[in-house]
């Protein structure tokens, strides 16, 4: 079993109505919704890997958002014991992530799950920030409460 945790990259996605987008993973048979994240890839910047992530999971491009924060230092969450040597075949026990605000500048209709290959989310939408705690996997709401103080002055 690894000790170390992965690095990687989370989004803050918020609409000019100050609603939060989550979309619902495709390979859990659960009810849980979460902000798309995603690992760093060698000799990515944090910023790097968080456009790509956005591109990938939501498709949206640079022109559709704007970073408006980041968080101080890295946010870090625990995979529950039992998945320990099942995600990322057990070299880590958890992520330490930079998560970025980002105000979404587009339309509803340009956020696309499948452009690419290998899709994440089954559907999506729009929520009450304060709803994200709620609907995400339960070893996630200590790092999403985390991100909500961080990132409450944005939703005013």
């Amino acid at each position: 079993m690894g000790k170390e945790y992965r690095r990687g990259v989370g989004i803050f996605l918020i609409n000019a109505e100050n609603k939060l987008w989550v979309g619902k993973r495709i390979d859990l048979k659960s009810d849980y919704w979460q902000m798309p994240q995603g690992g760093i890839d060698k000799l990515e910047s944090p910023e790097v890997a968080m456009r790509r992530e956005l591109m990938e999971e939501v498709g949206l491009l640079q022109e559709d958002y704007k970073i408006i924060g980041k968080t101080k230092g890295w946010l870090k969450y625990n995979l529950p014991d039992n998945l320990v040597n099942i995600v990322w075949k057990g070299r880590y026990i958890g992520q330490k992530q930079i998560w970025f605000a980002c105000r979404f500048a587009g339309t509803n209709s340009q956020i696309a799950l499948d452009k690419y290959e290998k899709p994440e989310f089954s559907c999506w939408k729009w929520i009450n920030p304060s709803d994200a705690t709620r609907l995400v996997v339960p070893f996630k709401k200590e790092l999403y409460n985390s991100i909500l103080k961080q990132f409450g002055k944005y939703l005013t």
